[in-house]
């Protein structure tokens, strides 16, 4: 499951949305909500600010722009990364671009991942599962405050994209906080217009695509597995704030040996798509602040080296 999970936490804005979870009876919620509380509840406490500077470059003529920025999707409160060099070149972008465009509700989110998360051929989960497996899926489902069967008519790829997130509520670990989202409200905020390179159904389409092989093997590792994660993110994050792309880089390599068919899905192809697109934009004149996962940003075949073989060097800016 490491090996996964260092791949999708570092490469994929879709993740958060996997807390999106369809409870039996139709209704659409989140499993990391809390109950309705009879009394209020008393407010935080205030949560100390840790300075962060993660890496960020920049790609330019005499007349375009382009920063790029490594994010991490979620992040634990009190981490002051969005100011010194990130803040100035956001402000100074007229345009904010984005693995993917948020959604503005869960609701929406539903609507476009069930179709895709369901499983049309008859076949349930359970069949899929060895007796072991199985008895082990549903130990992780309740665990975390889920019906065992909460999935049993899903393809391999929601729950266990679910299982991967929903532990690290419980650790402070909270989309709202992660980078796409501050950036979105602070562009919204400014007034300044948001793109993304992909949509919603095409990050959700290289996990239903995946082979169903691959789709059980990635269930049953985040199951064995599923306690380790903190230590995993809390890793990648502290490597992410210190700027540090070559560790970042060398965590994931562990990742991407072990699942090279992932990693090209998730992350080589999709950083030569990018760089296409980046080049093509250098055509227009402006500035634009391109925030995306940051092991796209990370090691060999990253967007910066797909960026030079089309002749356009991408320069460090924040140490």
């Amino acid at each position: 499951m490491k090996n996964w999970f260092k791949t999708l936490a570092a490469t994929c804005a879709v993740i958060p949305f996997a807390q999106c979870a369809m409870i039996p009876g139709g209704n659409v919620a989140s499993a990391a909500e809390p109950a309705p509380q009879t009394t209020p509840a008393p407010a935080p406490a205030p949560v100390a600010t840790v300075d962060a500077d993660p890496a960020l470059w920049v790609v330019k003529d005499d007349d375009t722009t382009i920063y790029l920025f490594g994010t991490v999707h979620v992040l634990k409160p009190g981490l002051g990364w969005f100011d010194e060099a990130v803040k100035d070149a956001f402000d100074k972008s007229g345009q904010l671009m984005l693995e993917l465009v948020m959604p503005e509700d869960q609701a929406a989110v539903a609507q476009t991942m069930m179709p895709l998360a369901m499983d049309t051929t008859g076949k349930t989960l359970p069949s899929r599962l060895s007796a072991d497996e199985l008895k082990a899926y549903q130990a992780a489902m309740t665990s975390i405050g889920l019906p065992a069967n909460a999935f049993d008519n899903f393809e391999p790829w929601f729950p266990a994209m679910t299982l991967s997130v929903l532990p690290l509520t419980k650790l402070g670990y909270d989309p709202e906080q992660g980078a796409e989202k501050q950036l979105t409200n602070a562009a919204k905020a400014a007034g300044k217009p948001i793109a993304g390179f992909e949509t919603l159904e095409e990050q959700l389409g290289f996990f239903d695509k995946l082979p169903e092989a691959s789709q059980v093997a990635f269930l049953n590792a985040v199951v064995r597995d599923m306690n380790g994660l903190g230590p995993i993110l809390d890793k990648m994050v502290g490597q992410w704030a210190k700027g540090d792309p070559a560790a970042l880089a060398e965590t994931m390599n562990e990742s991407m040996e072990a699942t090279p068919d992932l990693a090209k899905t998730l992350l080589w192809d999709r950083n030569q798509r990018w760089a296409d697109t980046i080049k093509a934009r250098m055509d227009q004149p402006g500035t634009v602040f391109v925030a995306v996962g940051a092991g796209h940003l990370a090691g060999e075949k990253s967007v910066q080296d797909y960026l030079k073989e089309r002749g356009l060097t991408a320069e460090r800016v924040a140490y």
